[in-house]
């Protein structure tokens, strides 16, 4: 006699919602991880300063340069300097890159300060003028600028700090939508270039109707867009018809207009 007992078939176990829920999040918290990382490489993948920028870091009798805790700094020898420029970078450009240009306006007298940005981005660090105007008590008239997204933040910097700054100067950019400086107080000077292929004429066009009518326009015929500093090639941008130091010293020349407009 045999005991033939039936066995019931068990039931698979059902994951609980609390596991799925630790899976999802941990797929999610992978995802930003790598994301993040992408993120930081792409930021931090910037082209290499030029022979020129190079050259122009070295300090001489006539302007003295500093690279310390983040801050490039080029300051007059012979004379004290009352009236400072600070320049926010391109967007991933190197902020040693813009040493040419911004050494010649150091040796007309001008302290200069390039902050170097976070991920190389400006937007991380767009308020960085207000700390370094309180660091340097003795300047009596400051400049804000920049290059490309670098001048974006530094346009809504002058926008909701027209009491700190002076001026403001644009190179190869314009203040994002919603920056309104129509009614501003400060002496505001846009530098472009015919041939830039990423801040185009009609990128520049389209965004005068957010600047003052008695702003400064200067356009650099045969420029383009990396020629603003000296980092190479740039992917999208137009070919230029003038070298480098050329169209250097038209921006230079620009500058000093728009110094000239300050002190009247």
């Amino acid at each position: 006699m045999s005991n033939n007992i039936e066995e019931t078939p068990q039931q698979p176990r059902k994951r609980s919602w609390k596991r799925i829920l630790l899976i999802g999040l941990a797929i999610v918290v992978g995802f930003i991880v790598v994301a993040s990382v992408g993120f930081v490489a792409w930021a931090n993948n910037t082209p290499e300063p030029t022979s020129a920028a190079i050259a122009a870091l070295q300090s001489d009798g006539v302007v003295a340069i500093q690279d310390e805790d983040g801050v490039l700094r080029f300051e007059p020898t012979g004379q004290l300097a009352t009236t400072g420029l600070i320049f926010y970078p391109g967007g991933r450009v190197d902020y040693h890159a813009y040493a040419a240009p911004l050494r010649q306006l150091a040796e007309q007298g001008y302290l200069v300060l390039v902050p170097e940005m976070p991920l190389n981005l400006a937007v991380f660090d767009a308020d960085s003028a207000a700390t370094l105007i309180a660091d340097n008590p003795d300047i009596d008239t400051w400049v804000v600028g920049g290059h490309s997204l670098g001048g974006a933040m530094a346009a809504g910097f002058a926008a909701d700090n027209s009491t700190l700054i002076d001026g403001l100067a644009l190179w190869a950019a314009y203040p994002a939508a919603g920056t309104d400086l129509t009614a501003s107080p400060l002496e505001i000077a846009t530098i472009y270039a015919s041939n830039d292929g990423l801040a185009t004429l009609d990128d520049i066009d389209n965004a005068r109707y957010l600047l003052p009518n008695d702003a400064q326009w200067t356009l650099i015929e045969g420029g383009n867009h990396a020629q603003f500093g000296s980092y190479g090639v740039q992917n999208g941008d137009g070919i230029a018809t003038i070298d480098e130091a050329t169209q250097h010293s038209a921006i230079v020349a620009a500058m000093m207009e728009l110094m000239a407009r300050l002190e009247e």
